[in-house]
């Protein structure tokens, strides 16, 4: 059976959604590195989401109305996960380099396939195992000057593994709550917890306007608008594939750092960043070719009920999220 033409075209929208947000995230690289050259990294996160948060609210004053507890409950431990990460991505970037911090980061790529099997009892197909090798090789192309294994690497290690736990759990519950609730009290925990964590030593606002304007530009672009995308798009794709893409990120910063930051392009960025995208297209290729469908939150496909009227319910309720 083949794929509703409906389906294949969200799909297809929201593949070069998460496309774009990875984009953002690349190109706004530099733009927090020059902030965070200026303000201690926690202050700068807490800033970045609170302002996130406070803006998407603004926007739609009544988000928090289709909320429901359980819809309350799963956006809070996801805001929870994300917000940890980042933390633990903090705290281990001070005693590890920059270059490791962003491989180790991109270990979700594998985590994310391995914890949804365990603990979603989900069977992994074999093109996402290859797609999964392929970009862990071009990440280390991409990133990996040498290794060693300290605090800072295990607590990084942790940074990835809760990144694929947040990855699992959003395109578990995407499609079934408030895409623009759930998005909204994701990021203001994660503005909570960063500001709890950077208490101890003190709040520091950003120190001028060119600070300011990158917490700005990284809160309605690289946050609000990312995190919404990504929420919205996880309900209609499964965590791996999700996982997958978004391993772009490294391969748009790249490129921006080539075009903007006058840094080199080199044989070995361009062969890291073509397994990249060698390992985004496999899955992407396989997808169209499928004639299965992912319901939300699935790392596997699985047939979708022939019945019409049961398919277009199904199509209307996740466009309506």
């Amino acid at each position: 059976m083949t794929l509703p033409s409906k389906w294949k075209t969200s799909s297809r929208l929201a593949t070069a959604a998460l496309l774009v947000v990875a984009a953002v995230w690349g190109s706004t690289f530099v733009v927090v590195q020059e902030a965070v050259s200026r303000m201690p990294v926690l202050d700068f996160l807490a800033v970045r989401f609170a302002v996130a948060a406070f803006v998407m609210i603004a926007i739609r004053p009544h988000c928090f109305r289709g909320m429901t507890r359980l819809g309350f409950a799963r956006s809070t431990g996801l805001g929870l996960t994300l917000g940890l990460a980042y933390i633990a991505q903090t705290f281990g970037l001070q005693q590890t380099s920059a270059a490791i911090s962003g491989f180790i980061t991109g270990m979700f790529v594998v985590f994310t396939p391995l914890l949804s099997a365990v603990i979603l009892r989900r069977k992994i197909g074999t093109n996402v195992w290859i797609a999964v090798a392929l970009a862990t090789a071009g990440l280390a192309l991409l990133s990996l000057y040498g290794w060693s294994v300290g605090g800072g690497e295990i607590l990084t290690l942790l940074c990835a593994l809760l990144f694929a736990l947040h990855i699992i759990g959003l395109g578990e519950w995407a499609g079934k709550h408030d895409v623009y609730g759930l998005a909204v009290i994701q990021i203001g925990f994660v503005a909570v917890i960063s500001f709890a964590a950077g208490l101890p030593d003190g709040l520091t606002l950003p120190p001028d306007a060119a600070t300011w304007a990158a917490v700005g530009l990284t809160a309605v672009f690289a946050t609000a608008a990312a995190f919404l995308i990504q929420t919205w798009a996880q309900s209609l794709m499964s965590p791996a594939r999700t996982a997958i893409i978004i391993t772009m990120e490294p391969v748009f910063a790249g490129v921006f750092a080539v075009l903007f930051a006058g840094e080199h392009l080199t044989m070995r960025v361009i062969a890291g960043a073509a397994l990249v995208l060698a390992a985004m297209l496999l899955v992407e290729l396989k997808q169209a070719a499928s004639p299965v469908g992912y319901r939300t939150g699935a790392v596997e496909p699985v047939e979708i009920a022939p019945d019409p009227v049961a398919i277009t319910a199904d199509f209307e309720s996740i466009e309506s999220a």
